[in-house]
């Protein structure tokens, strides 16, 4: 296996990295400290993201978007991860690949609005009451005549807020297996404006600050048969082809974020002085940044690993799932000892140690949690005996 990066990849990470220096990152104290998201700010950066040819990289060609192979998109996820997430997502979006799946028309009037930065997206499947067990959900959807009627509630909607459509996953009916009765799924669009589908308010959350999370609400909420997304009770289908990799997607946009901490916690372990040497040189921060840097390395080979093999065609479940857990737990165990070499310093905002440290949470919670991330691999060691 070759290792190197290949011209076209050292491009896209150099490329990608000069915008997020030289256009985010300028940003990013004023977001962090007002929580709040710039929309005249975010249509800036759109535009110099689509002038720079980063809009929508995660896209094929045909559509319009870079046509990046999954490791070359991940090595771009990485670079757009060192920055502050609400800027990010939203200045550099990258539409869900699960709009691909649309027909002609569905494209027409969703996919290649949000490719060309006039839309933004944002997929509803979490409820109260069904988060990982998304089998669970109780928001349904009943066929009257031609139309669908939809009813429930999803919340922890990722910036539901200022997206113009939600992709929204609903109950529409149950069959019965060995395991005993399974919900049947359905995949609806939904534009903002419907009558009878309201955006509330989310929470207040540590993490990512100016990405804002909403509840929406359904109530008697009535779709042409036009908005289904694939097939009736398919909608797990559509999801399982379509949003595989966005496990993968946390993992490098953490591997970003990791890599700023550590290079910081090196930079200040060598300026800084005590006892008349650099703080670096007692093993006891020494040590810090050897574990740091190898627990790193490890994140980055399983992530890139994988990608690779996705685009091979033999990724497995487990390989995304061990991506996704180091990464994110990785993240967790650097951006903690960053700051511990810091000091107190570490914890104030000058630095953006203190928000790593905070968004660093959410990662090994959303996307399918650490604990599910390890029922995956664990299962698939154990199928093969009967397990």
């Amino acid at each position: 296996m070759h290792f190197g990066m290949t011209e076209e990849q050292s491009m896209i990470v150099d490329t990608t990295r000069a915008f997020v220096e030289n256009e985010i990152y300028p940003h990013e104290l004023e977001t962090e400290r007002s929580g709040r998201l710039d929309l005249d700010l975010v249509k800036e950066i759109q535009t110099k993201a689509i002038e720079a040819g980063l809009y929508a990289a995660n896209m094929p060609e045909e559509v319009g978007g870079a046509g990046l192979d999954t490791l070359s998109w991940l090595l771009y996820e990485k670079e757009l991860g060192r920055a502050n997430y609400a800027l990010h997502w939203t200045g550099v979006a990258r539409p869900s690949n699960i709009l691909l799946a649309g027909t002609d028309a569905q494209k027409e009037q969703y996919l290649y609005p949000c490719i060309r930065g006039e839309k933004w997206d944002c997929l509803a499947m979490t409820e109260p009451g069904a988060g990982s067990d998304l089998r669970g959900m109780t928001a349904s959807a009943r066929k009257d005549g031609e139309d669908w009627v939809l009813n429930g509630t999803k919340h922890f909607i990722s910036h539901a807020d200022i997206a113009d459509f939600a992709i929204v996953f609903m109950a529409t009916g149950e069959e019965d297996t060995p395991r005993g009765k399974k919900k049947k799924i359905t995949a609806f669009f939904v534009d903002k404006g419907t009558p009878g589908f309201s955006v509330r308010e989310g929470y207040r959350n540590v993490s990512h600050r100016g990405y804002s999370n909403a509840v929406l609400e359904f109530d008697d909420c009535r779709l042409p048969a036009s908005a289904i997304l694939g097939e009736v009770d398919k909608g797990f289908d559509v999801a399982n082809t379509w949003l595989g990799a966005t496990r993968l997607q946390v993992a490098a946009t953490c591997l970003g974020r990791a890599d700023r901490a550590l290079t910081h916690a090196v930079e200040y372990a060598a300026e800084r002085r005590q006892f008349g040497q650099q703080i670096g040189k007692f093993q006891g921060i020494s040590f810090k940044l050897a574990d740091m840097a190898t627990e790193l390395k490890a994140a980055n080979l399983l992530t890139w690993e994988a990608g690779w093999k996705f685009d091979q065609g033999t990724v497995t479940e487990s390989d995304m799932s061990m991506a996704k857990l180091k990464a994110t737990e990785m993240l967790a165990m650097v951006a903690d000892e960053a700051i511990q070499i810091h000091g107190g310093m570490g914890l104030m905002d000058e630095l953006p140690l203190e928000r790593i440290w905070r968004d660093a949470r959410v990662e090994r919670i959303w996307e399918g949690t650490s604990e599910i991330q390890r029922h995956i691999i664990s299962r698939e060691m154990l199928r093969p005996l009967g397990g």
